[in-house]
């Protein structure tokens, strides 16, 4: 049986978009030949709905789209569909929806079968919307015997994962049925995989596992695309029974894939996975592409102070949005040195982008005459700094409020990991770009930016990274040196471990960790207040790191 594997980009609650592009992609597999195009997880609402499942009308609106896709499987030329969507429960008492994927040919549905395995951990939230199957069935079509699963429902193989999440291997229960006698002859996964560093060699190597573990070719239809915060790298494939991959698809674009169960050869050059800062250079930027064009929006707005972070949250945006939707606004005040007003004027000219002057020292001087007379008698300090933030926020989303462009915040990792932020200052804005992004990764995207030609400045890569709030700042007057605190900050925030266990490792004193972990603690009000964050790496933070305000720190060691 000839397949066609597509990764499409859908919109959450686009029913009538989703489907179209469906069918769309099944007319092109009809003309390759293929009798079966297969779609990824949730491909008709698309995913993650969140609590859209909670509405009667978005589990008809699905309903309905199912049924077009079905009817249209009845057209000549058309081949069968295996796609992912969300059906109403059958149990009651029980959870309102079911994640599903639907065989449909010859112009009706033929065949359901429900998701297993609910992940409840990191960014996934499934137990609380859907009920899961308590059963799974084989489905014959066109000679060969389908084991369908539904992405998590193939990532609990014991050969595979030293530690498990599920006792329950849905996989290893279908691959053990037979259907009149035959066994499955191929694993089918529809997926919903958001990236993260490392994520595809991950999912090739896990499904080559269980290929070569069951003896049959398997494939993995992934979908592609920014939904929030996460996004998704598509890079679907297939293996044959050896787990060697025989189709690949792109990384971060539709694309569709080809193979013959029976010949299983490939029918295109085989792709690479992708990784490093090329990975995530695609990554940022099909989120940024997506966020701004699926909220409706054109533009982008950047507040550019000559610094590192900022100019690659530009050079991210015009790469995702094209230059002319791109607004650079550089606002100095009396702190900024020239040079960084002339980096910033370099960067949009290599950019191509508008750059609009704000010179915000009167603002700022104005405010500081309305509070003199509660501030008279003080020092210079923090409040007198963030004013100045708060000032460049407060004009950001004035811009952003007369030109309905989107504004983009720059603050990377490390920063909001230690709170070296200002709420309601360089915070403000509708997508932190690079807050999944350690400050010494920043550097290595800013590389990959001048892959080329050099689109970020040198001065600006090679300068000392600093806010300038005050005379002379730098920013290792207030913390490490980002090569000392992003390994730090890594063990802590992504691996969880103890201040003890992070200066053995990392061979620093104690004390000196734990500093850098009461600045992430008491932080954490701050990035609960932050915008959405895209995800790049295995721990971000937003949904997948969730801890509570009003608590006692939790790296102090127990008697």
């Amino acid at each position: 049986m000839k397949l066609a594997v597509f990764q499409l980009n859908p919109v959450i609650g686009d029913f009538q978009g989703n489907t179209s592009a469906i069918l769309a992609a099944a007319g092109k597999a009809g003309v390759h030949g293929a009798e079966l195009a297969i779609f990824p997880e949730m491909a008709i609402p698309g995913y993650p709905p969140q609590d859209l499942i909670e509405d009667n009308n978005f589990l008809k609106g699905a309903g309905a789209a199912l049924q077009r896709v079905a009817q249209a499987t009845a057209e000549p030329g058309m081949p069968a569909i295996l796609c992912g969507t969300v059906l109403p429960s059958d149990k009651h008492p029980g959870k309102r929806a079911r994640n599903v994927a639907a065989l449909c040919f010859d112009g009706a549905v033929q065949f359901v079968q429900t998701k297993m395995l609910l992940p409840f951990y990191d960014v996934f939230d499934e137990q609380r919307y859907f009920e899961p199957a308590t059963t799974q069935s084989l489905v014959a079509f066109k000679g060969e015997v389908l084991a369908v699963t539904i992405c998590e429902d193939a990532w609990n193989d014991k050969g595979y994962w030293p530690d498990r999440n599920y006792s329950n291997d849905p996989v290893e229960r279908l691959m053990a049925q037979r259907l009149d006698g035959r066994a499955p002859t191929l694993l089918v996964n529809l997926s919903a995989s958001p990236y993260w560093e490392g994520k595809q060699a991950v999912r090739r190597g896990m499904v080559g596992a269980l290929a070569r573990r069951y003896g049959v070719p398997a494939l993995m239809a992934a979908q592609v695309g920014g939904n929030d915060s996460l996004v998704f790298d598509g890079a679907s494939f297939a293996v044959d029974a050896q787990g060697e991959a025989i189709a690949t698809a792109a990384s971060f674009r539709e694309d569709f894939i080809l193979f013959d169960t029976e010949a299983l050869e490939p029918y295109q050059a085989m792709l690479p996975t992708q990784d490093g800062a090329e990975a995530a250079w695609n990554a940022l930027v099909l989120g940024v592409r997506d966020y701004v064009r699926k909220c409706g929006f054109r533009d982008a707005l950047v507040g550019l102070s000559g610094g590192i972070d900022s100019a690659v949250v530009a050079a991210i945006a015009v790469e995702a949005l094209g230059s002319e939707h791109v607004r650079g606004v550089g606002m100095p005040s009396e702190y900024s040195s020239t040079g960084s007003i002339d980096d910033a004027r370099d960067l949009a000219e290599r950019l191509g982008i508008r750059f609009d002057l704000l010179t915000i020292h009167s603002s700022v001087g104005a405010q500081m005459q309305t509070l003199e007379p509660l501030f008279a008698g003080t020092e210079f300090g923090l409040a007198e700094e963030n004013l100045q933030s708060r000032t460049r926020g407060a004009l950001l989303m004035a811009i952003s409020n007369k030109f309905g462009a989107l504004v983009l915040t720059t603050g990377n990792k490390s920063e909001m990991a230690t709170g070296y932020c200002t709420l309601y200052g360089d915070m403000v804005g509708a997508l932190a770009v690079i807050g999944d992004v350690w400050k010494t990764r920043v550097y290595d995207l800013a590389r990959y930016a001048n892959r080329e030609r050099e689109v970020i400045p040198q001065n600006t890569i090679l300068k000392p990274p600093s806010a300038e709030l005050r005379p002379g700042q730098m920013d290792t007057d207030s913390l490490p040196s980002y090569e000392v605190l992003d390994p730090v900050l890594q063990a802590y925030v992504e691996r969880y471990q103890s201040a003890e266990q992070i200066a053995e490792e990392l061979a620093l004193p104690v004390d000196r960790v734990e500093q850098v972990l009461k600045l992430v603690e008491r932080s954490e009000y701050k990035r609960q207040q932050a915008a959405p964050v895209l995800k790049v790496t295995a721990k971000s933070f937003g949904t997948g790191r969730r801890f509570p305000l009003a608590a006692r720190l939790r790296h102090q060691s127990v008697a």
